[in-house]
């Protein structure tokens, strides 16, 4: 009979994981051992707890599957709450793993070390966070709890935790056996199916939208099909943006209201018959709108239920929805979906001049042009908004959320599970943060390439409140610190700098290759500036209304 370590990790494995981060600790060492000695799963220990959890938030993003995040109890596990409180508000699968205090200890009358308020403290912040939890504190209890849990995070595309005391990870239990998907009522459905389709018929400029759940449970080519089969337009949200990568023949562009194209804002803002596929509302997806959307008229899937209008669809999930949608349609061939739109037409200057934050978009396109796109994965800050200036890649980032920190690890999962060697965009701030976990590639071979944006600021809070002294950051020199952890580094203060760094860049393997990029203090990229303008603007209508 397997024990209940080898039964969670066989049963990780079954359910999708491909991979695990963490980081060792005294209440998950006897679980760390189990899956080192396995070998069912690669395990790759980060430098920090934060860095775990962004790093197995970006390669379930990546991958369109769960990832996990082991970490030890207290100490370990309350350094996870912020990333898996971005991948809960972004709907990424990752499952917390936690060792902790074994039974006979919990009963021993004594305050434990990790410990801050009572043992279920930890457990109970985690339920705040995860859409589903289990405490294997029972060997014959255990294999059900565990497929019950990992059900859940595959099928709400949610954090999920479970907490393992460690005198129970060599105790004897049955092997997990999945459960089957939770049901869908087939005429609802069909009811949803149906009245979507007549929507769609009857609207004059149907639009679809598609943003993060698309992603979370792999429907891109789906999506791309319905699209082509209807001959409507898609256009992702800010926070979807990279999604239908592969589908350049039928997605115009990416809506960002004010700070993005007219004619897409157009195309959007004036549909009556808008599909929002997998769309979070959230203000950074609709807060610069320039006029307001009627979601009375829009027909929204999210979270396992569909509304359109006032109609409710309760318990629709967002795969079962699409082959519905497919299967009252007639496919037309790609050839006659709409004309891809061209690419960003933005060749960098090769002069002397100093580097803008649109001038990095400009070089990374003529990069992407000469050799094909990379994978990508960013920070928060005007990193985020140059990346939506480069040509249309898979990208990872904290759009929503937009906690500090991410980029890096990010990076890292993606060297795992994106299947490309990935570019990573970071400001300095950010980069202060986890920039140093960059240190870990060295052991497991990886070799992204990081450009740092260094102006010494926090720009993007600057341009909310250029006042204040506060948002200034001093230079620490990033580029040097490359070689020592493992890598190269190169500093850049003109756009011809610039260009041959990510060139020689490209050219180099086996390394991670940083680049400082120097930017001016007080200058952002054109899509942040044009946001930054259309939210101030929508919250002066907001107050005059």
């Amino acid at each position: 009979m397997p024990t209940l370590g080898h039964s969670l990790i066989a049963a990780l494995k079954d359910h999708g994981a491909r991979e695990i981060f963490g980081i060792p600790g005294d209440f998950v060492l006897p679980l760390c051992k189990v899956i080192e000695e396995s070998g069912l799963l690669p395990f790759y220990t980060l430098s920090h707890e934060p860095a775990v959890g962004f790093a197995a938030d970006a390669a379930a993003r990546f991958r369109g599957s769960i990832s996990v995040a082991v970490a030890t109890w207290g100490a370990g596990a309350f350094n996870l709450v912020n990333p898996v409180a971005g991948a809960y508000a972004e709907r990424s699968p990752v499952v917390v793993v936690s060792g902790a205090p074994g039974v006979h200890e919990r009963a021993s009358g004594w305050q434990l070390h990790h410990m801050s308020r009572a043992i279920d403290t930890q457990a109970r912040i985690f339920r705040e966070i995860t859409c589903d939890q289990a405490v294997l504190d029972d060997p014959a209890r255990a294999p059900a709890d565990i497929a019950r849990v990992l059900r859940s995070a595959i099928a709400y595309s949610l954090p999920v935790y479970i907490e393992v005391p460690r005198d129970l990870v060599g105790a004897e239990t049955a092997a997990v056996a999945p459960l089957p998907r939770l049901p869908v009522d087939a005429d609802a459905l069909a009811e949803c199916a149906d009245e979507i389709l007549a929507r769609l018929a009857a609207a004059a400029t149907p639009v679809l939208m598609v943003d993060v759940e698309v992603r979370r449970y792999g429907v891109e080519d789906k999506a791309a099909r319905l699209a082509r089969a209807l001959g409507i337009p898609v256009v992702t949200t800010f926070m979807g943006r990279g999604l239908l990568s592969g589908h350049a023949d039928v997605v115009r562009g990416t809506y960002m209201g004010a700070a993005g194209e007219a004619a897409i804002t157009r195309l959007v803002e004036g549909s009556d018959g808008l599909l929002l596929l997998g769309v979070i509302l959230s203000d950074t997806n609709f807060a610069v709108s320039e006029r307001k959307i009627d979601m009375r008229r829009a027909m929204l899937a999210i979270d396992r239920a569909v509304r359109v209008g006032h109609h409710a669809y309760p318990a629709i999930p967002l795969d079962a929805l699409l082959d519905a949608l497919l299967a009252r349609v007639t496919e037309r061939p790609a050839a006659a979906a709409p004309a891809a739109p061209p690419p960003p037409a933005s060749t960098l200057s090769l002069d002397d001049a100093v580097i803008a934050p649109s001038d990095v978009a400009a070089a990374i396109n003529d990069l992407f042009a000469a050799h094909g796109p990379m994978p990508m994965a960013a920070d928060m800050g005007d990193c985020l908004f140059t990346a939506m200036e480069i040509a249309n890649t898979d990208l990872v980032a904290p759009g929503y959320y937009a906690g500090m920190g991410f980029g890096v690890p990010a990076g890292l999962g993606a060297c795992v599970a994106a299947g490309g060697r990935p570019l990573i965009l970071v400001g300095d701030g950010a980069f202060q943060m986890t920039g140093f976990e960059l240190g870990n590639c060295r052991r497991y071979g990886w070799d992204p390439i990081c450009l740092v944006f260094n102006n010494a600021s926090w720009e993007m809070l600057r341009v909310f409140q250029p006042e204040s002294a506060f948002n200034n950051l001093d230079d620490w020199r990033f580029a040097e610190l490359a070689g020592p952890l493992g890598g190269d580094g190169v500093r850049v203060r003109t756009r011809r700098e610039l260009a041959a760094a990510l060139a020689c860049a490209h050219a180099t393997r086996g390394r991670f290759q940083l680049i400082e990029v120097m930017l001016p203090r007080g200058q952002t990229s054109d899509t942040l500036a044009r946001f930054v303008a259309g939210f101030k603007a929508a919250r002066e209508r907001g107050a005059a209304g």
